[in-house]
């Protein structure tokens, strides 16, 4: 069982990364502004730290329930996770629609079709130190993200039947 997945950047692009997982090497996407240690709301960077995985969503409609010994929800269209720092829901789950500017969780993308939430900014929860910071998939493989990581599909399909319930991910 993996308990750490251990992201870096690799050199000459703010946006790529490394995520380092057992003995495996995976080439990863990380935000578009490259990373940093005091995330702000909208900055397009990745937060540096030690993040929990607790937990994810799948697209029930687009693929099996993967292997994972992570908790993982089926998506369903009424889901999406608050980004308003104004919102008294920011940076957790809501139920759609909603006023509040939000993400949703069923995009047409496959970006979320396998999405990994990481603890950033939960507990305790900063109003406009970042939101929706997840572990997902990426489109070409090395499109930036707006402040995630993300990796390639069958490198996520993969990985997580290997990682455990306690997996943390450290972004340095």
């Amino acid at each position: 069982m993996i308990r750490r997945l251990i992201v870096t950047r690799s050199p000459g692009r703010l946006s790529a990364g490394r995520l380092q997982a057992g003995a495996l090497t995976i080439p990863c996407a990380l935000g578009r502004s490259g990373m940093t240690r005091r995330k702000r709301e909208g900055d397009g960077k990745t937060p540096v730290g030690r993040f929990a995985l607790t937990g994810g969503y799948w697209r029930q409609d687009r693929s099996p329930l993967p292997g994972a010994h992570l908790r993982l929800r089926p998506i369903k269209a009424d889901m999406g996770w608050c980004d308003d720092v104004g919102d008294a829901n920011y940076n957790r789950p809501l139920r759609l629609p909603a006023r509040a500017r939000h993400e949703e969780l069923a995009r047409s993308d496959g970006l979320y079709d396998v999405v990994l939430v990481l603890d950033h900014n939960q507990r305790p929860r900063v109003r406009g130190h970042g939101s929706a910071i997840f572990f997902h998939l990426t489109r070409n493989g090395d499109d930036p993200t707006a402040g995630c990581v993300a990796i390639a599909r069958a490198q996520m399909l993969r990985l997580l039947p290997r990682l455990s319930r306690d997996c943390v991910m450290i972004i340095r």
